[in-house]
């Protein structure tokens, strides 16, 4: 093993741009930390929220490093995290869970917190194929059976707060949003407020991924794996449901046929779709809002400068409300 590259002296400071200090050098050295043999291959994965990194090791296998957002979770909200993957992927769930040095996950070093993966390929799934439904939605109840076992203590829950409140805050704030758009967008707000309070009311909860879209869910030969629980929360089991059906009635009685096998599904949340959905909106241009002065946000969402785009999400938004209202 090579000797490990040496941490910077002081932390990186908690602000917009927190990646700034993430040299590849501090990432090699990160792995190394942990008594892996980094050979020096690197490369950058897919990932906006967090930094997450393809590392060769000199057996020349690969792991992956993902590199926490600084002042977003909490270390206990991390370690729930890495505990729920554990739990699943030792109940022989398809789970990518982190893995475990010296009897720990979450790691620190040049002041990042990281944890460290086995690399899993795949591809999207092709959500149009029924057995492809039917699978999912047993590895659903699967997750699902084990999440109900426990409860969450410290990460986040599925609500108006982390969903509207805070996001709208965001996009107020910042000056993305056009001047002559700000009025119709905090009264879209209000009123998507008002309509959730009827709209959106979850009865049972359960510890859940959080944001299964089919990205989240790599297909291989053998089947389908799970990765990806940075956004695990406390909600309705629906969650983890909607965003894997296509909206054709045989594919998403397909979804809830496998689930069934495995738990009971309160068909009466499927009420909560549309209000999920208006949340994830909402939730998705603060998300942009927020993080905008990190330089990987507008080159990823370049389309979120242009007026015509708000005039169109505030346009959505209202026609999401009026709807569930009518509804």
């Amino acid at each position: 093993m090579r000797k490990a590259r040496p941490a910077p002296a002081t932390a990186p400071a908690a602000h917009a741009t927190p990646y700034a200090g993430l040299s590849p050098d501090i990432v090699l050295g990160a792995i190394e930390a942990q008594h892996l043999a980094a050979d020096g291959r690197l490369l950058a994965l897919n990932s906006f929220e967090n930094r997450v990194y393809q590392v060769g090791l000199e057996d020349r296998s690969f792991v992956v490093a993902k590199f926490y957002r600084p002042g977003r979770w909490s270390d206990a909200q991390i370690d729930e995290e890495h505990a729920f993957a554990l739990e699943m992927a030792d109940a022989e769930l398809p789970m990518v869970a982190p893995i475990a040095i010296d009897g720990r996950t979450r790691f620190e070093h040049a002041g990042f917190r990281y944890a460290i993966y086995p690399r899993r390929g795949g591809r999207a799934p092709d959500l149009e194929q029924l057995d492809t439904a039917a699978w999912l939605g047993r590895l659903l109840g699967r997750l699902h059976a084990i999440g109900a076992r426990d409860r969450f203590f410290a990460r986040e829950a599925l609500d108006v707060e982390h969903l509207l409140t805070l996001p709208a805050q965001a996009v107020l704030a910042c000056a993305l949003l056009p001047t002559h758009v700000r009025d119709r967008y905090a009264r879209v707000i209000e009123a998507a407020r008002d309509v959730l309070r009827d709209s959106y009311v979850p009865g049972s909860t359960l510890r859940l991924h959080g944001d299964c879209h089919p990205g989240n869910v790599l297909w291989t030969d053998s089947g389908p794996h799970f990765v990806d629980l940075d956004d695990a929360r406390t909600g309705p089991a629906v969650q983890d449901l909607w965003m894997l059906m296509t909206g054709a009635e045989p594919q998403r009685e397909a979804l809830l046929e496998g689930y069934g096998q495995f738990r009971d599904f309160d068909f009466s949340e499927l009420q909560l779709i549309e209000p999920l959905r208006l949340l994830r909106q909402i939730h998705h241009a603060g998300w942009i809002a927020a993080r905008w002065a990190d330089p990987a946000f507008p080159l990823a969402f370049p389309w979120a400068s242009s007026p015509t785009w708000w005039e169109t999400h505030v346009s959505d938004l209202t026609e999401a409300v009026v709807s569930l209202r009518d509804a």
